[in-house]
């Protein structure tokens, strides 16, 4: 016989209703503030709980409501910048809302793996779902499913309008510049995030009549950025390259590193803007010109679309009011050659 003493199993609901002598559904009431309450009873399982020691959790608020008070995201890549200010984001509207959120993380090329992420949320209790940098198939897989919970995507909808109009201006940015050479270093193809902001910058440069004189692509990382570096600099000895949009800054800061061996100075001989303006931005050498959008504004509207409540005040996309996307113009971007 083992002499290690086992640990007392914490106090739940039950015992919390019997020893103040009501049933478990007052108890849930209790917790969850239920109005209707007549306060000896309140004050009765209140004193309960501090005898027992009883610590609420989600189980015991989701008894006699429909609310676990919990928010499920699911995420892809979240070792890159984007998503994690996005989880991080989502956690903080989360608790503006009284809730918290549950995460878990998928390879969105794998539809076992994403169904796995799925039900694992889902066995929390969930009130909504949330996706943080979601591929266009992940969207596509999750609609053909019924999940029994509403379902939002960060940057989608009215956060895609922001990452379009974001890619706008930074396009518009090189053009009031001088630049009619401007090349683009995009991310993987189907990210919407991706969609939205090719999709901008190929919009602004089509109103001011010119086009995209080159196209790359990477998978967000600095690495990816560094390995196009031969060939954009090929491109700016060339005189057929000025500037180039980066869709991330961390794609931006590999393709200025590989520059910098290349021989090719930033920006006397070209610019580069990028794209989320990460805090490591006005450090880079030079520092880089980037643009911001408000990523807290769009996890609100996740919030408040997957629980049902009045969504927050829509950011009006327009520049200088609230929730606008917004350049960062620094050193990167300075008048080069047109």
């Amino acid at each position: 016989m083992s002499d290690v003493t086992q640990p007392a199993r914490p106090a739940g609901v039950r015992e919390v209703a019997r020893l103040a002598g009501v049933s478990t559904q007052t108890v849930s009431r209790v917790i969850n503030d239920y109005p209707h309450i007549r306060p000896e009873t309140r004050i009765r399982v209140l004193d309960a709980m501090r005898v027992l020691d009883y610590r609420v959790n989600n189980a015991a608020r989701a008894l006699g409501t429909a609310s676990t008070r919990t928010i499920g995201v699911i995420a892809t890549d979240a070792t890159l910048y984007g998503p994690t200010v996005g989880i991080t984001a989502l956690a903080e509207a989360a608790r503006e809302a009284g809730r918290w959120i549950a995460t878990a993380y998928a390879d969105a090329s794998d539809p076992a793996a994403i169904d796995s992420a799925v039900a694992h949320v889902l066995a929390q209790g969930i009130d909504g779902l949330v996706l943080v940098a979601p591929h266009a198939r992940m969207v596509s897989l999750l609609r053909e499913r019924a999940l029994g919970v509403p379902v939002a995507a960060l940057h989608a909808d009215e956060g895609a309008a922001a990452q379009h109009e974001g890619a706008a201006l930074a396009a518009r940015h090189l053009l009031d510049r001088g630049h009619r050479r401007i090349g683009r270093l995009g991310g993987p193809v189907d990210w919407l995030e991706e969609a939205a902001r090719a999709e901008g910058a190929v919009a602004a440069l089509e109103r001011a009549g010119t086009a995209l004189s080159h196209q790359w692509r990477g998978d967000w990382s600095a690495r990816s950025g560094a390995a196009v570096a031969r060939e954009v600099a090929a491109a700016v000895r060339a005189g057929e390259l000025t500037a180039v949009l980066a869709a991330n800054d961390q794609m931006a800061l590999g393709l200025m590193a590989g520059l910098a061996e290349e021989g090719i100075r930033i920006p006397d001989e070209l610019a580069v803007v990028g794209f989320d303006d990460n805090p490591d931005a006005a450090f880079y050498s030079p520092a880089l010109t980037s643009v911001r959008v408000d990523v807290l504004g769009d996890a609100r509207r996740c919030v408040a679309h997957v629980l049902g409540s009045a969504r927050p005040a829509a950011p009006r996309h327009a520049s200088g009011r609230e929730g606008a996307p917004r350049l960062v113009a620094r050193a990167s971007s300075e008048p080069g050659r047109g």
